[in-house]
């Protein structure tokens, strides 16, 4: 699993702004069936406000009781929840999870220079793979549980580094940026558990219609990073999609000299306009993006292909015309929503260059 930090950022940024410690949660090892699996994070401030989730909500108010002291007193302690069979019935929530978690517990504050979050903060808004480690046990005395390893690009202290680097440790947070999958390093004497960021898609919306807001909006709320194009003036406009990332007045022709479209996890074509649509999917045929949505019937899919000739062949296996998932309903946020589902479903699969007949089939969009 990877670290999700977008929904943290807001309350981190604010109170870091007004330099007050908080806790960040790590849940690092679940038994059984859990809401959560290693790697989710939750960061706690002193006055109980928590941004993500560890259980649905459910052990949350507790969980606040434990970072309050370590906010107070700085000691990283590990809580453990055990919701099996008698333990529950203690418990008296009836979440009927039947799983047990393991959450580590730190505290982020000006004194260790607000790592990890720094750190995994600075990554995500460059969008650079990282990776981080935490001591979550230890028999000795000078490396504590929640001592922090941190890429060469980030802050440690050098006995922390020294430590660490004897081990497979520098390795391990390369290899789990690379690779994105959470590992342990054990030795005697200490368990590390390291743990990748997980940086959110990036994707292309080509066209800025009044039918891309309901689209951008649900991609915000997943975290992803959308940029916008149109090659008018009067729907490329800033203001009408204060959520994302970019949004550029651009002819289809300038699209792969103003843009890394090697950046981009899926590419989306709606501008309702045909002949811009013919160039959107050449530029795009080019390129190596996995996926490629077209808004539009069968009829009009159909047309656009034999326009593009040759370059159809290397897009037509990750074409998805009809774009979205056949969920049904035909408003523009129905439709926003079945094209959100699909790329949700093509960004997750755990082969993210499955071609296009991996995803159903959708229905068609007029």
């Amino acid at each position: 699993m990877e670290a999700f930090l977008g929904p943290l950022l807001p309350l981190f940024e604010r109170e870091r702004a007004a330099g007050r410690a908080l806790s960040l949660g790590m849940l690092v090892h679940t038994a059984g069936s859990t809401y959560r699996k290693p790697g989710a994070l939750i960061l706690i401030a002193a006055n109980g406000e928590y941004a993500g989730l560890i259980s649905g909500g459910c052990l949350e108010g507790d969980l606040r009781e434990h970072a309050r002291a370590v906010i107070a007193d700085g000691a990283p302690r590990t809580v453990r929840y055990d919701m099996r069979g008698e333990d529950e019935q203690l418990w008296g929530l009836g979440l009927g999870c039947e799983g047990a978690m393991d959450i580590l517990l730190l505290r982020v504050s000006p004194e260790n220079g607000w790592q990890p979050l720094a750190h995994l903060g600075s990554a995500l808004a460059a969008h650079q793979p990282t990776a981080i480690g935490v001591v979550v046990e230890s028999a000795l005395p000078h490396l504590p549980r929640g001592t922090l390893a941190l890429p060469a690009d980030g802050r440690a202290t050098a006995p922390t580094a020294a430590e660490l680097a004897r081990a497979d440790v520098p390795q391990a947070l390369v290899r789990a940026a690379a690779d994105g999958q959470s590992r342990w390093v054990e030795e005697s004497a200490w368990k590390l558990f390291v743990l990748p960021l997980s940086l959110p898609p990036r994707i292309l919306l080509l066209g800025a219609g009044p039918d891309a807001v309901p689209v951008v909006a649900f991609a915000a709320l997943l975290n992803w990073k959308v940029t916008l194009v149109d090659h008018r003036a009067a729907y490329a406009v800033a203001g009408h999609f204060p959520a994302a990332e970019r949004v550029l007045r651009l002819d289809p022709e300038q699209l792969a000299a103003a843009l890394d479209l090697s950046g981009f996890s899926a590419a989306v074509v709606m501008s309702h306009h045909l002949p811009s649509d013919l160039a959107y999917l050449r530029v795009l045929a080019a390129t190596a993006i996995g996926y490629v949505g077209l808004l539009g019937p069968a009829m009009r899919r159909e047309r656009l292909l034999a326009e593009l000739g040759a370059d159809a062949r290397t897009l037509k296996e990750r074409l998805h015309a009809p774009v979205g998932l056949p969920l049904g309903g035909r408003t523009p946020e129905s439709i926003a929503l079945a094209i959100v589902a699909e790329l949700h479903a093509f960004v997750h699969a755990s082969d993210p260059q499955a071609p296009a007949a991996a995803v159903p089939a959708a229905m068609s969009r007029t």
